[in-house]
């Protein structure tokens, strides 16, 4: 009786050996399976998130290059001439060196987004040559300075859908460089888009003194405002 046992279990053991045993066949798949032909190192294999696709609101969106010709920036301020029995005036300097992009999703537009958007401040010219000079040299300094650089951080307001020529008003905040000095600055814009071509306005206020260039005082002859009002103009296209 345990001669028989020990020839069953003897039986078993060899039967399950040759069942679990592996075919050349079968040893070749596995091979081509884990070791492909051009094999790529484990460090380099793409990861989830590069086999993710291109997000559509990237595909959806339209480039709106800032026309410098056809766009301005203006600076409003209010002095006084002590010299000219206080009389009161509003100096205005305008600059078209502009430069920036509308990133415009159409079929999404609160996904819109803009670039840095830079200024030649060097080139503000007004009606006195002899103020322009003043503030390139002395309170400005835009001859050494001639960037001024705002960066947007967050748009509120956009339209959920949009329609061709229609005006929307909507704000922008971002960080506006001027000198070496940044402050956050919040534009309130109105911008419609007709023919391919995106134009509107953005206008804020800023104080000389929050950024070190004012008021400007001459004394006996010139008093400025603190409050500037800085108005872009813009016209941009595809």
């Amino acid at each position: 009786m345990r001669r028989v046992a020990l020839s069953l279990t003897i039986s078993i053991l060899m039967l399950t050996a040759c069942t679990a045993a592996p075919t050349p066949t079968q040893i070749q798949q596995v091979t081509n399976t884990i070791a492909p032909s051009s094999p790529i190192p484990p460090a380099e294999m793409p990861t989830e998130t590069q086999l993710q696709p291109v997000s559509p609101t990237i595909t959806n969106t339209t480039v709106f290059k800032i026309i410098p010709g056809e766009s301005k920036v203006t600076y409003e301020v209010g002095e006084t001439f002590l010299n000219q029995n206080n009389r009161f005036s509003t100096a205005i300097g305008i600059t078209s060196q502009i430069s920036g992009e509308v990133y415009a999703n159409l079929q999404n537009p609160p996904a819109s987004s803009l670039s840095t958007i830079e200024v030649d401040i060097s080139q503000f010219e007004s009606d006195s040559s002899r103020r322009d000079n003043a503030i390139r040299q002395r309170w400005l300094e835009s001859a050494r300075f001639p960037i001024a650089r705002f960066v947007p951080t967050q748009i509120e307001g956009l339209p959920e859908s949009y329609t061709e020529g229609q005006e929307y008003s909507f704000r922008v905040t971002g960080d506006l460089t001027v000198r070496d000095t940044t402050k956050p600055v919040t534009f309130e814009v109105r911008a419609s888009l007709s023919n391919q071509t995106l134009t509107g306005s953005a206008t804020t206020t800023i104080l000389m003194s929050d950024f070190g260039v004012g008021p400007i005082s001459i004394a006996g002859v010139l008093q400025t405002e603190d409050t500037v009002k800085v108005t872009l103009e813009f016209v941009a296209r595809q």
